[in-house]
């Protein structure tokens, strides 16, 4: 559906919603089925494994949580985020998942649609998000279930299929077509907007009334002051553009009381800073060297590639050069026996290609005294120090340098999100607010209740902003989130029943 165009409005004001999430991956859509009325409430046929989680539930079981103290259930529950909340809400959804069992969800879901909070999710595809440009043939490191979002039992959308006893891992393709219909299914579609880009989010204030009567003027540093009719209080200006047919850009504007980051980290990849990285042989995605094997501008005759990192994208184009018996050169900092690595902890029953590329790091290591291995040699606690243009490398490691002639470089170390659409590109939201935003080495300062941003109200982020990487732990956000502003709005009586959303 096509956003109001600026255009049409010269003389007012763009409409004013009270949520605009931005970002329609699994964040976006798990907190659009929370603000559209569907309420979670005790299961009084289950009972979790908790003995003390479980006297709380019963205590309130005809209220539902979202209206309940988060942080008294929260309490003295422990998992594998450092958000309580995503901790408390993947607990009530997977008990008892990190011993390996598969309890039933200890939820039900009811709908009121007098609960409805009007909102917009801004994507830039379908519903999703990043799932849509994973590689189709790799499995997930979660299990499929653990990728499901509330209400929707993954295995019913995927025909029960399992590969295995042990193995119940998806692939992106299926995870991404779950939450392309999850959307459909829960009749949320009338609340996203794809293929939207946001330039700008603003934060701007009201309640300032001129002496001349008039109800618009500017504070300092340049910042808008709208006067709503309310009461102070501040909103949201969101600005961007719409990619329609024939690719053409139809700009929007609108206002907004309350803003949701939810665009994850996949935006930016992270990059070494060495010489010659901006050469055309350079990559940073795993989605070129599929490119470059399905063009055949790599074969078992070219020269080896590089692949750069120690993690889980590095050791995936690890498998797929395999798969095509492309030579690999394996560069990484880290030793490997570091306790650090990813594949430390991974069940082997589980993921058992990835631990073939361990046991290929651990084995087939480079030396001074050996040459390089046939098919794969990796250089443990090695770095580059540079791309040279005739397609050479030089690695320093072991005291020494080494040049090797390459076809491609892969370098795989991470991503980085990019919030340029923000103040300063949102640095000042950090735990460090001198250092960019990382999911894992400073994610944005929020409540740890509620999810928004302590250096700016209004403003909530999850999912990997706030650190939580896994799809499992990143529904806690919405479920802080959509708890904080049921509760205010019902505490200032602006609850509406869901009659259509008239801002679009």
């Amino acid at each position: 559906m096509p956003l109001l165009e600026e255009t049409t409005l010269p003389h007012e004001h763009p409409p004013t919603l009270p949520v605009v999430i931005i970002g329609n991956g699994p964040s976006g859509i798990c907190l659009s089925y929370l603000l559209s009325g569907y309420k979670p409430y005790l299961d009084t046929t289950t009972v979790h494994p908790n003995p003390i989680l479980y006297r709380k539930l019963q205590e309130t079981k005809h209220i539902p949580i979202t209206e309940q103290d988060l942080e008294y259930l929260s309490e003295g529950l422990e998992g594998r985020s450092r958000n309580p909340v995503a901790v408390l809400f993947d607990t009530l959804l997977h008990p008892n998942a990190d011993f390996g069992y598969e309890f039933p969800p200890v939820l039900q879901w009811r709908r009121d649609k007098q609960q409805h909070i009007p909102h917009l999710v801004l994507g830039r595809a379908t519903p999703g998000g990043a799932w849509h440009a994973m590689e189709g043939s790799m499995l997930t490191i979660s299990l499929g279930i653990w990728l499901e979002l509330p209400g929707v039992n993954y295995r019913d959308l995927t025909n029960g299929k399992r590969r295995d006893m042990t193995n119940d891992r998806a692939t992106p393709e299926e995870i991404s077509s779950y939450y392309r219909n999850y959307v459909k299914l829960k009749g949320l579609q009338k609340n996203f907007v794809d293929n939207t880009y946001v330039t700008s989010v603003q934060k701007l204030c009201r309640g300032h009334e001129g002496e001349d009567g008039g109800n618009e003027g500017f504070e300092g540093n340049g910042v808008e002051c709208v006067n709503s009719g309310g009461g102070g209080g501040a909103l949201w200006e969101v600005r961007g553009y719409q990619q329609v047919q024939n690719d053409t850009h139809v700009p929007f504007s609108l206002f907004a009381e309350n803003v949701v980051l939810a665009t994850g980290v996949s935006d930016s990849p992270v990059r070494l800073g060495v010489e010659g990285e901006d050469l055309p042989f350079v990559c940073h995605s795993i989605s070129d060297l599929g490119l470059a094997i399905s063009r055949r501008q790599l074969d078992i005759n070219s020269d080896p590639i590089l692949i750069v990192g120690a993690g889980l994208s590095a050791a995936d184009a690890v498998l797929s050069a395999s798969q095509s018996n492309i030579r690999v050169l394996h560069v990484f900092r880290k030793s490997v026996d570091d306790p650090d690595l990813i594949f430390k902890q991974l069940p082997k029953t589980l993921y058992p290609e990835y631990h073939k590329v361990y046991n290929m790091m651990c084995s087939q290591t480079y030396t001074n005294d050996v040459t390089l291995f046939p098919d794969y040699t990796s250089f443990p606690e090695h770095c580059v120090v540079s791309f040279q243009p005739d397609m050479k490398c030089l690695l320093q490691g072991n005291n020494s340098l080494k040049a090797f002639k390459i076809s491609m470089a892969l370098v795989l170390i991470g991503t980085t999100p990019n919030l340029f659409f923000l103040k300063g590109q949102g640095q000042y939201l950090g735990l460090d607010p001198t250092r960019p935003i990382s999911c894992k080495q400073n994610p944005i300062d929020i409540h740890p209740y509620t999810f928004e941003c302590t250096k700016e109200p209004g403003l909530f982020a999850m999912g990997p902003l706030v650190g939580d990487n896994f799809v499992r732990f990143l529904k806690g956000g919405a479920l802080g989130i959509a708890s904080c502003l049921l509760k205010r709005l019902k505490k200032k009586g602006k609850l509406i029943s869901n009659s259509g959303n008239n801002f679009i």
